[in-house]
Parts: structure tokens; C-alpha cells; sequence
């Protein structure tokens, strides 16, 4: 499948447009993970598990979305946008979602 935040597929025509699809994932920061990212904001340099977190939150969102046009019969998620936010009354949580039209395309 093909995911791309363009309006559309070099070489292929939208040959029919299924739906927006979405993806969303929520996960909780840990202690140890804040209190890491805590040193580093005093000293400096990057947090590697909080980079973490974002990265296989980004993922998540991603295959579910893919999975809920897969589910519609697409070949491809155009226009994809993602968004960030920090939840709860501690910002402890952390939410990424992500969201395109789902189409098919020829030439598949």
C-alpha cells in the first residue's frame, strides 16, 4: 500500500475515492522515561526513549490507518496528515494521529 502525504500517486490515477481513514494512537509516558528526559533538559543532549515512544506511536497510527483502508479496498492513503498532542493533568500522555483519503488507484 502506498502512503504519502501528496494529492497524488506519480504515474497512477485515482480511479475511486473510498473514504478518509484515520489512525490513532494514545500511550502513557513512564516515570523512568520522565525522569531521564528530566537529566537531559537539565545537562542537555537528546531523550532517546521519549524519541522512542514518538517513533513506534507514529508507526502504530500508521498501520492502523493503512489496515482501515485495506479494509475499504484501497491501494493507496493520499493527503495524509499527522498531529501530535501531549495529554492528561501531568502531560504524561502522548497522542499521535493520523488521517488521509483512501483510493484506488490504476495500474493495481
Amino acid at each position: 500500500m502506498i502512503i504519502t502525504t501528496s494529492q497524488s500517486v506519480d504515474g497512477r490515477q485515482v480511479t475511486a475515492y473510498k473514504g478518509i481513514v484515520f489512525g490513532e494512537v494514545i500511550t502513557g509516558i513512564n516515570m523512568f522515561k520522565d525522569i531521564g528526559a528530566g537529566l537531559r533538559n537539565i545537562f542537555g543532549g537528546r531523550s532517546g526513549s521519549y524519541e522512542g515512544e514518538l517513533t513506534q506511536a507514529r508507526e502504530t497510527a500508521l498501520q492502523e490507518m493503512e489496515a482501515r483502508a485495506t479494509e475499504l479496498g484501497a491501494d493507496a492513503v493520499i493527503a495524509v496528515k499527522m498531529d501530535y498532542e501531549v495529554l492528561g493533568a501531568d502531560n504524561g500522555m502522548l497522542m499521535v494521529t493520523c488521517s488521509g483519503t483512501a483510493v484506488s488507484l490504476t495500474g493495481y
